[in-house]
C-alpha cells in the first residue's frame, strides 16, 4: 500500500518468509531494497520525472525486523537542489496485531531527476514550513558538507 503527501510517501506491507536471513530475521538487503523503492517513489512523485539514486548514506539498522511484522517505510523530501532531492527514510516495524511500531532503520538518500536521455532536469523547490521541516533541512545541509569533506579526503585514493 502506498500513501502520499506532497513531499512524503509511505509504503506498508508485511515482512514475508522469503525476506528471511540466516539468523531468522529480515535480511538487511531486503530492507535496503525497500528503502530504495520508497525513496524512488517519493522522488518521482515530487519531481514528476524518472529519478536515479545518486547517494545512500549513513544507513543505520537499529533493530531487526521479524517475519510477519507490519513494515512501514516513510520517505520524506528534506532538501532540494536544482535537480536533486534529499530524502530522509525511516523504517518502522511491529506486530500487526498491536498498534505500536519501533524504528528499525534510518538513512538519507539523494535522487536526481532525469529526462529520457539521462540528463538531469530541474525539480520543484521544496520549502520547509514547520520548525521540524526546517530542522530536517539543516540536517540535510550538514550531511552535504560532511559528504564533501569525505569526498575531498578520498580524492588522492580514487
Amino acid at each position: 500500500m502506498i500513501e502520499s503527501a506532497s513531499n512524503s510517501v509511505t509504503l506498508r506491507f508485511l515482512a514475508e518468509p522469503s525476506d528471511v536471513n540466516f539468523g531468522g530475521k529480515v535480511h538487511g538487503g531486503a530492507v535496503m531494497k525497500w528503502i530504495d523503492q520508497a525513496g524512488y517513489a517519493c522522488a518521482a512523485n515530487w519531481s514528476g520525472q524518472y529519478c536515479v539514486t545518486v547517494y545512500v548514506g549513513g544507513i543505520r539498522f537499529f533493530k531487526p525486523i521479524s517475519i510477519g511484522d507490519m513494515v512501514e517505510i516513510t520517505a520524506t523530501i528534506i532538501y532540494t537542489g536544482n535537480s536533486s532531492m534529499h530524502i530522509a527514510i525511516n523504517v518502522q516495524a511491529g506486530n500487526p496485531r498491536r498498534k505500536d511500531k519501533v524504528k528499525t532503520t534510518h538513512c538519507v538518500m539523494v535522487f536526481a531527476a532525469v529526462d529520457d536521455n539521462g540528463k538531469t532536469v530541474p525539480v520543484p523547490k521544496w520549502v520547509p514550513e514547520t520548525p521540524a521541516a526546517i530542522e530536517m533541512e539543516h540536517y540535510a545541509k550538514k550531511l552535504m558538507a560532511l559528504r564533501q569533506d569525505i569526498e575531498d579526503e578520498m580524492k588522492p585514493y580514487m
